[in-house]
């Protein structure tokens, strides 16, 4: 069983007129299925964040990972070939 990640639902069939599918979401994310499977996801434009998105220097990447050092080591020291 495939979990849907929106609660608007749309067929194959009804994206001949994805103008309607639109009006019907209130402009959230659409699952498209075909036959009662997930075939995709229509996700219209103004759902998609402007926002310019931040590049991660590796100062950024580096102080992730001393953050994450306590959860990380332990499966570390596992997978470690000894």
């Amino acid at each position: 069983m495939t979990t849907l990640l929106t609660r608007n639902i749309a067929t194959m069939t009804e994206m001949r007129e994805p103008h309607k599918v639109l009006k019907r979401s209130g402009g959230e994310p659409v699952a498209i299925l075909r036959n009662s499977a997930l075939v995709g996801y229509f996700v219209p434009a103004d759902a998609v964040s402007t926002q310019q998105r931040r590049v991660a220097t590796i100062v950024d990447v580096m102080e992730g990972l001393a953050s994450r050092r306590e959860i990380t080591q332990p499966v570390l020291d596992y997978l470690q070939d000894k």
